[in-house]
């Protein structure tokens, strides 16, 4: 049998390493998991020293991933997560203060990692438990009382729903890509370019093919890239610099903010779709279920969106929200 203690560094240099590259500081990576930020250090040392190679360039004020750092930061995230998952599966505790959430890994590595310490902070008495899986789950078969899915209200008539992002698609690309290959400035000049294409075995999601002829480009069909079937992995080949991804905007804005990406080109794709908290439309969410759903929608409260929250324009019969 393997050995998996040989094979595995510390858990809690692991740990560390994860609140660390999440938090870009070893400081605020600290406090977050109630160490020093030299026990902290000390911990990413070890690690580094154990894997062979940096994973931190480091900063005055700031650290950041090395390029072999971010791509085990990925795999780490998401492996901490599925072990999370696991133990909170038969975790004794009441059950009322577990909330459990059906969502996509992407959605879980991308959008809920940036936002854990805020959530524990207002939610401090509420243990979430994600429940990432490669395809949307009936959550009314499964008795999980959230989950967030892409696409239009018609498209579940079981559950009530509200908003929280439209679909809006970008072309994005790393700082080092871009010096080595050049920005393109027109949606047709991606034709060119090496193209990170994300082949989705389950749930539908737009293709640069449906992007490019959003924008108006002919030869859509002739585009060259490399292929991946998570959407972590497809940003991942663009934080690395090796593509041109496409971004969906709610996932990689904090890569834009940070200066990791850039949007190129001015072309938006806006598909006509949403994301949405969605629940069981026959069945009440208790009060902390109902916590996270409202927790969830104030994360992006726009002006395109903030009515849905404020009046919860929430959708039970199937038909399409008011826009």
């Amino acid at each position: 049998m393997t050995n998996l203690r040989r094979l595995l560094p510390s858990f809690r240099g692991l740990v560390a390493f994860e609140a660390a590259g999440r938090l870009s500081s070893f400081t605020r990576a600290g406090e977050e998991l109630g160490m020093t930020q030299s026990a902290v250090s000390y911990s990413i040392k070890a690690l580094e020293e154990e894997i062979g190679q940096p994973l931190f360039q480091r900063g005055h004020r700031e650290v950041r991933l090395t390029r072999a750092g971010d791509r085990l930061h990925a795999e780490v995230t998401r492996g901490l997560y599925l072990l999370a998952d696991g133990i909170g599966a038969v975790r004794t505790r009441p059950a009322d203060d577990v909330v459990t959430v059906s969502v996509s890994t992407a959605f879980a590595t991308l959008w809920i990692a940036p936002r854990l310490q805020l959530l524990r902070t207002d939610l401090a008495d509420i243990e979430l438990r994600l429940h990432t899986a490669d395809r949307d789950l009936d959550i009314v078969a499964e008795e999980i009382p959230l989950g967030i899915r892409g696409g239009r209200p018609k498209d579940w008539p079981g559950y009530a729903c509200a908003r929280f992002e439209t679909e809006e698609i970008i072309a994005v690309a790393s700082p080092a890509y871009l010096e080595k290959h050049g920005t393109p400035e027109q949606p047709r000049d991606l034709l060119s370019h090496h193209l990170a294409h994300l082949d989705e075995p389950y749930r539908y999601a737009a293709t640069w093919k449906d992007w490019l002829r959003s924008a108006g480009v002919p030869g859509a069909d002739k585009v060259r890239g490399s292929r991946a079937n998570e959407y972590v992995a497809v940003v991942q080949m663009a934080l690395d610099g090796d593509a041109v991804a496409l971004g969906w905007r709610h996932l990689v804005e904090a890569f834009i903010d940070n200066g990791r990406l850039r949007k190129v080109t001015g072309h938006t794709f806006r598909t006509g779709n949403g994301y949405y908290v969605v629940w069981p439309k026959d069945k009440d969410l208790d009060d902390n279920a109902r916590a996270v759903r409202d927790w969830m929608l104030s994360q992006n409260l726009t002006e395109d969106n903030s009515n849905s929250f404020r009046h919860l324009n929430v959708v039970q019969d199937g038909s399409s929200p008011s826009r």
